[in-house]
């Protein structure tokens, strides 16, 4: 996952305000770091994505992103 996608998903998911903040400042349950931390130490987007969605309970239908017609 390219960090483009990264945060393609998370303003579809939270809007880009929510996913802004969310980034710089949720601490993950699993690792106990933001996500920020992690992508500079080079931790795997889809994970840390992955990790997100179970933090906020997104449903598994969503965590691959919106459907884009013609896409």
């Amino acid at each position: 996952m390219r960090l483009t996608e990264f945060h393609q998903l998370l303003e579809d998911e939270f809007g880009r305000p929510q996913a802004r903040f969310l980034v710089h400042s949720h601490v993950l349950v699993s690792s106990g770091r933001t996500p920020e931390q992690l992508i500079d130490d080079g931790a795997d987007m889809r994970k840390v994505w992955l990790e997100l969605c179970d933090d906020f309970d997104v449903p598994e239908d969503r965590r691959l992103g919106r459907d884009m017609p013609g896409q």
